[in-house]
């Protein structure tokens, strides 16, 4: 029989992790937290704060207190857990979907906003190839804008 009783009782999961896949888990919670929260300001999800808050708690309680730390009576990632190397990940994740929105957009600007289906999808999968090379070969150097004065 199901614990769960809609809007009454919540039932308690309970997850076996090695450390080293706790330590995963904490970098997936962060970086999940990061896209879904760094830009909200003062609107965040709260509920996905508390979860990321509940995980870094069990740091210290599994080994590695370095990870964690108390701010304003929270329990947050630990200043040596974000300048470790996370956000590096999280740039260059940024990065690729970056150039691969641009290379689209601009895929589909050069072919006039055409609806795309079988007849056209080779010429935009082929324009998008050819902006990703340019971009890895060049990052953003060649995108110039022509401002009227």
């Amino acid at each position: 029989m199901n614990d769960f009783i809609f809007g009454e009782v919540e039932s308690v999961m309970n997850l076996e992790l090695n450390k080293k896949q706790f330590r995963r888990l904490l970098d997936l919670v962060y970086i999940g937290n990061w896209i879904l929260n760094s830009t909200r300001g003062d609107q965040r999800f709260a509920d996905y704060d508390q979860v990321e808050s509940l995980l870094f708690s069990r740091a210290a309680l599994e080994g590695m207190p370095q990870l964690a730390e108390l701010y304003q009576g929270e329990v947050i990632p630990s200043r040596a857990f974000v300048e470790g190397g996370i956000h590096e990940a999280i740039v260059e994740y940024e990065n690729n979907v970056f150039f691969d929105i641009l290379a689209e957009d601009l895929a589909r600007r050069d072919m006039d906003d055409a609806p795309i289906d079988e007849s056209n999808y080779a010429e935009l999968t082929s324009r998008i190839d050819a902006y990703i090379a340019e971009f890895e070969e060049h990052g953003t150097d060649n995108i110039l804008v022509d401002i009227e004065d």
